[in-house]
This record gives C-alpha cells, structure tokens and sequence, in this order.
C-alpha cells in the first residue's frame, strides 16, 4: 500500500498508458481523475504527442491538469497556458535529413501548427482521429526550413529503426537524446528535452520534489520519469525490453484493463 501522506502529485502518459487501443479515456478513468483532483492531488500528462493534439485529450479528463508534451519540448499550465517552449534548430535536423534513410521508413517533422511527412501512414492517422493537428506531405529533398519540436521515423520492421537510429548516433553522439516511444516509433529530441526534465519543472513551480510523485508508462520515453519518481509504474502493455530494463519496478495491469484507474482507486483512494 503506498503512502497516501507521501504521494501528492500523479504523473501518467498517454498512448498506452492512460489511453486505450482505441485512443479513447474510458469514463471511469475520468471519474478516477476526477475525484484525484477533488482530493486535491496534482496531476501532469507527460506525452509524446503535440500539444494540440494532446491538449484536447486531456481536456476530456473532466479536471485541470499539467500538460506535458513532445517528451519535453513543450509545458502548458492547467489553463492551457505556454510554460515553456523549445525547438531543435533547422541545421540540426537537415544534417539528419541528409543521410542515406531507408525511403521505406515514413520521417515526421513535428511543427508548431502542423506535423510534415515524406508519405501518408494510416497507423499513424489513426492516433488522431479528431486531431486539430494535421499532417502535410513534403519533399524533405526540396524543404528549406527544418526547425521542428521533434522529429521521428516509424516503421513496423523494429530492426530497420535501430539501424538507423545506429547511423545518426555514429554521426551525431552528442546533439540529440532518442528513445522508442513504441517499438515502431523512433523519436528524436533536443538532448536537454526529457519528459522527466519537464516534469522537474513543474514540481518546483508547485514545490513538491519527485519523491512525492507517482508515474505511470508504457514506452522508452518514459524511462527516466519512471526512475525519476518516487513510485514508478509500468503498464502491463509495455515492451517486454523496457520491463527488463526497469526490473525493480511493479508491472500493473494493461491500458485496455483500465490499469492506471484501477490501480490508483485501490491504491491511492483507497476505493
């Protein structure tokens, strides 16, 4: 049983986490939510997604929450108010860009208002079924300005996004950190952009310290919030190489069992 004293803040991602294989919040996950906020806990998203595809998601909580999102590179308030903000500089990415990538892999570059791709990909169009957020198909040969929050490549063969997520880190060890947000995605920051250094930020907005949080993920982009907090949870769903990796920590039921919701009824609310 966790302390109910020590705990004040919950920390949770979306895809896989909070959201089932449908993309959808299930009504008791937002009643759970909600009555965290009526008991007065803190309660921050920490998503990979763009703000305003995320940002509507999370409104559908019911209840006021910290926003997260883009792993890091982007914090909005519970009044939906711009935190703080950072973009990877367009040299940085073209540098990228200019390597030998497999043309079978779909590239994204996660703009402001907008999100470019080398092709349509309908697995990634299913993730935002209603999104403001919509996807532009580029010529990344011919484009000119590159500045973007993120970029990431997705394909279904795993082994064709570690090998090339090999080739940029031999050419660029030191600019970016990456990590697998799902075993088909390959995601590419700024190096000071993590979701637990965003999440940082918050907590001392609000003075509260990690040891008072409890997280819950699924992916590799939620590595260092799940070490980070003072109770890291992993979703059932997860990789089997990221529960491995995390071994010291508790596995809990999937997202399509409502694990974050049950987990936290039982045993923070003690429902």
């Amino acid at each position: 049983m966790i302390s109910t004293e020590k705990i004040k803040v919950v920390i949770s991602d979306l895809d896989g986490t909070l959201l089932n294989s449908d993309h959808k919040i299930s009504q008791y996950t937002k009643t759970v939510f909600q009555e965290l906020h009526n008991q007065d806990y803190l309660i921050i998203v920490a998503t990979g997604r763009h703000h305003l595809d995320a940002l509507d998601i999370v409104e559908d909580l019911g209840c006021p929450v910290y926003l997260v999102t883009s792993n890091g590179a982007r914090i909005h308030s519970p009044q939906k108010e711009l935190l703080f903000s950072f973009d990877i500089q367009s040299d940085a990415i073209k540098s990228v860009f200019d390597l030998q990538i497999d043309p079978e892999i779909t590239t994204i570059l996660f703009k402001e208002n907008l999100w470019q791709t080398n092709k349509n990909n309908e697995k990634l169009n299913s993730y935002q079924k209603k999104s403001k957020y919509l996807p532009e198909i580029v010529d990344f040969k011919t484009l000119e300005d590159f500045e973007s929050i993120k970029f990431y490549f997705t394909h279904d063969n795993h082994q064709k996004l570690v090998d090339l997520r090999d080739q940029i880190l031999e050419k660029h060890p030191d600019d970016f950190s990456h990590a697998f947000s799902l075993p088909f995605c390959l995601e590419f920051m700024d190096k000071s952009v993590d979701k637990s250094v965003a999440i940082a930020k918050i907590l001392e907005k609000e003075n509260f310290v990690f040891e008072q949080t409890i997280s819950f993920g699924d992916g590799f982009n939620d590595e260092n919030m799940l070490k980070s907090s003072g109770k890291g949870l992993i979703m059932g769903n997860a990789p089997e190489s990221l529960k491995d990796r995390l071994s010291h920590l508790e596995v809990i039921s999937t997202n399509d069992n409502e694990g974050v919701a049950k987990y936290i009824s039982q045993q923070l609310l003690n429902n």
